[in-house]
């Protein structure tokens, strides 16, 4: 094996770690692949024998790239990133792949990502390789310019923001799919009471549908919620269980194609959020083989 196969394969042990690392911070399953892969191509370009510990270098190089991808996106879109859903990571019930299982190690949402997008680049940096990836603040601070202490700062302000907006989810899959599935039978059966029992008093009900006129709605509240839930007495669709990013979902299909994904994040017994997409052309990206 020659020096750069070795460096190669090195590089290979930390990809999981990695992807993970930008999947947080971007929310895109493409652009994390693409960050990754400038990390590579980093390397390649470094003297490796000089890096003491590789994957702490490489981590900071992500964080870099990430950050850089992060203020790019937001100085050419048009759209608010808050006005749009990260991307899923979809699964059958029967479980992640490992593929999947290292993206999502140690379980991050769709209702987290949303949250983690209204964050500065700064912000949520400093949150994801702190807070989730225990990166020390003065390997921090360097990538976004501040003092260490300043980097404690933003991941405390980033830190108040998630847990003022994200609940704490319940983590028993069996009792998730079984508010899940409250929820669809009280929806179905157009049974307005039972959806709001059902409901958390403050649910977020988010959903994307793409680029269009009003292509993102957000409502909030049981009975509000509810009401738009009694859309679903008489779906045209099939309704599949799947897993999200981990957690109870359900897939909808009409005729052999994907119409919307919902997500449910599932917290006191209640459902405390749901995330829709269905956006058409983010849907027909989705692999969806697994789920049969």
């Amino acid at each position: 094996m020659d020096e750069r196969e070795f460096l190669a394969e090195r590089f290979e042990d930390h990809r999981g770690h990695l992807k993970a690392v930008a999947y947080r911070m971007l929310g895109s399953l493409a652009e994390a692949d693409d960050a990754v892969q400038e990390a590579w191509l980093r390397l390649s370009r470094t003297d490796a024998d000089a890096v003491q510990n590789l994957g702490g270098w490489l981590t900071t190089v992500v964080g870099r790239v990430c950050m850089d991808m992060l203020r790019s996106r937001t100085s050419r879109r048009e759209t608010p990133l808050d006005e749009r859903l990260p991307d899923p990571v979809v699964s059958s019930v029967d479980g992640v792949d490992p593929e999947q299982r290292a993206v999502l190690a140690d379980s991050v949402g769709l209702a987290l990502l949303v949250v983690l997008q209204s964050l500065t680049p700064a912000e949520r940096l400093a949150f994801v390789l702190h807070d989730l990836f225990a990166v020390p603040f003065e390997e921090i601070a360097p990538i976004v310019g501040r003092s260490p202490a300043a980097s404690r700062q933003l991941a405390s302000r980033a830190r108040r923001r998630v847990r003022g907006s994200v609940p704490v989810p319940e983590r028993d899959l069996a009792r998730q799919r079984e508010v899940v599935e409250a929820f669809q039978a009280a929806a179905t059966g157009g049974d307005f009471e039972a959806l709001v029992a059902v409901l958390d008093p403050d649910v977020v009900l988010r959903a994307d549908q793409g680029a269009v006129p009003g292509g993102w709605r957000e409502v909030r509240g049981a009975e509000t919620v509810a009401r738009q839930a009694l859309t679903f007495r008489h779906p045209p669709y099939e309704l599949t269980p799947a897993l999200v990013n981990g957690t109870a979902a359900v897939v909808a299909v009409s005729h052999g194609r994907p119409f919307s994904l919902l997500a449910f994040t599932v917290a006191g017994g209640r459902i405390a959020a749901i995330d829709i997409l269905a956006d058409p052309e983010r849907l027909a990206a989705l692999d969806l083989t697994s789920l049969g």
